[in-house]
């Protein structure tokens, strides 16, 4: 067996050498995440969760606009609400991978309406993954870490010092401290029916 045969891929080498024994995957300090929901609540709670986590958070409220700002910003993840007025999130997916600027960038898929789940299920378009409203800290994070483990996501070094003791300003901390710590869905976006609002049509 020729020693090529053992090398290992370079996500699990990048991995090995971020983490240590028990620690959480997580992605490099800074990362821009782009989070596209419509619900200024949703943006707000999963921002906050994101901005804890030492990540920069970018913020879109419909489909257009988290267009134009994934080609121009190329954030290193997307949360995306499927839910949407005008250009829904499977519009938008379908948009970001047919983009040779975007069609790489991971893409985590978010919604509390059932027939938007069962749909997504049904033919994913090209999305990593997908999280259910409501949300907690814990799933965010969970996210994350497994587009780390399969190397969509850059990790975290372990030469970089934890930042648990880096003093937050007053302000910030204030503002983060109004925010809920749980992303509800919207009474609008839980609806068990909405005819024709995902048409899934054939690319």
């Amino acid at each position: 067996m020729s020693a090529a045969s053992f090398a290992k891929p370079s996500f699990v080498q990048r991995l090995l050498n971020s983490i240590g024994s028990g620690a959480r995957p997580q992605a490099v300090i800074g990362a821009r995440v782009l989070v596209v929901d419509d619900s200024p609540t949703i943006c707000a709670v999963l921002g906050k969760m994101l901005v804890q986590d030492h990540y920069e958070v970018l913020k879109a409220t419909d489909g257009h606009s988290a267009i134009i700002m994934a080609i121009r910003e190329r954030p290193a993840l997307i949360f995306l609400d499927v839910v949407m007025p005008g250009l829904n999130g499977f519009d938008v997916l379908r948009a970001l991978r047919h983009d040779p600027r975007t069609q790489h960038i991971p893409i985590v898929m978010i919604s509390g309406n059932a027939q938007a789940t069962e749909q997504f299920y049904l033919q994913r378009f090209g999305a990593d993954d997908f999280m259910k409203k409501p949300f907690g800290r814990d799933e965010v994070y969970h996210r994350i870490g497994q587009l780390v483990l399969s190397g969509r996501l850059a990790p975290r070094s372990a030469a970089v010092p934890p930042l648990s003791s880096v003093p937050v300003p007053a302000a910030v901390a204030e503002a983060l401290a109004a925010i809920p710590d749980v992303a509800m869905p919207d009474a609008a976006h839980t609806a068990s029916s909405i005819p024709g609002k995902f048409a899934l049509r054939q690319t």
